[in-house]
């Protein structure tokens, strides 16, 4: 099976609702998103042209419209922790959620925003999101 990544970067705020170390407060990481996708069938023979799987640029732009615009520069937020910190609701770019902006909850929203929007003959096989150098999240 050929697998095909592509790795993104995007700057996001948050905070962690009822954690009690430094993350409980609003902070900022530099993510990088690894997307690996194959095709569902399983050739073993050359592709035929143009010889893709996905175009690199179509992936480009199927990341950067569903992942990479909706939280670049963003502020995310649960709604738990906006329950207590009310002045900060006024924020233009703040992302509302039910459930904590963990790197684990952001990796389970990603993979279900692709899997609706992965054409036809493409699966999601991997996902690693960094939310540092050394920290990540990965599914797959």
């Amino acid at each position: 099976m050929i697998i095909l990544t592509k790795i993104f970067h995007f700057e996001m705020a948050h905070a962690i609702h009822g954690y009690s170390g430094a993350c409980k407060n609003i902070h900022g990481h530099s993510y990088e998103l690894h997307v690996s996708i194959s095709s569902i069938e399983l050739n073993e023979d050359y592709l035929p042209a143009p010889g893709f799987i996905i175009d690199f640029k179509d992936l480009k732009k199927l990341i950067n419209s569903t992942i990479i615009d909706k939280f670049d520069h963003k502020l995310v937020l649960s709604q738990a922790f906006l329950n207590e910190h009310k002045t900060v609701l006024n924020e233009e770019n703040l992302i509302v959620w039910e459930v904590e902006p963990t790197v684990e909850n952001l990796l389970i929203y990603i993979k279900k925003m692709l899997d609706e929007r992965l054409s036809n003959g493409l699966k999601l096989v991997k996902l690693k999101l960094h939310e540092t150098k050394d920290s990540y999240a990965e599914w797959g």
